[in-house]
């Protein structure tokens, strides 16, 4: 029980010394336009999202297949445009998690990146959520810019 307080304390500290992790936010626009919750016809589209406060001096990486997809911080989500097929999403925290996804075209999946607490910094947990409590996780966040062209909402396929 002591370890959990003390664990507990040495995140808060860094949390107030170190500020909240820098993450790449889109534009306004963008993370308005993301949250209409439009489908894409040829692709599916993918929500990570991390709706928590907890581990915010944390940022959090976040694979699609192996590749960056992007960073995550304290609520935020990206916003990933995937091929049909089957897909791994890891989340890179203290103990990378990954998540099966196997996706179709013109659908959307929302993924919670829930955020634990480690022994020497966060954790995470990734789950597949229902369609209305993901957008209601979503609607809570905002939008980062996906460091994968090929990921990018309008990208066109390689």
């Amino acid at each position: 029980m002591k370890f959990t307080h003390l664990a507990a304390a040495a995140i808060a500290v860094a949390c107030l010394v170190s500020g909240c992790a820098s993450v790449n936010k889109a534009s306004t626009a963008a993370n308005a336009q993301a949250k209409t919750f439009a489908p894409i016809t040829d692709k599916a589209v993918v929500y990570v999202y991390r709706d928590e406060i907890m581990g915010s001096a944390i940022k959090m990486g976040v694979d699609v297949d192996g590749v960056m997809a992007g960073e995550t911080g304290p609520k935020s989500f990206l916003r990933l445009a995937l091929a049909p097929g089957k897909h791994v999403i890891t989340s890179h925290a203290e103990k990378n998690t990954s998540l099966d996804l196997d996706t179709k075209a013109g659908q959307s999946y929302y993924v919670w990146q829930e955020v634990k607490m480690g022994v020497w910094t966060a954790r995470s947990t990734l789950h597949l959520m229902s369609t209305a409590d993901g957008q209601k996780g979503v609607r809570s966040c905002d939008l980062l810019e996906t460091s994968a062209p090929s990921m990018r909402v309008g990208a066109s396929a390689p």
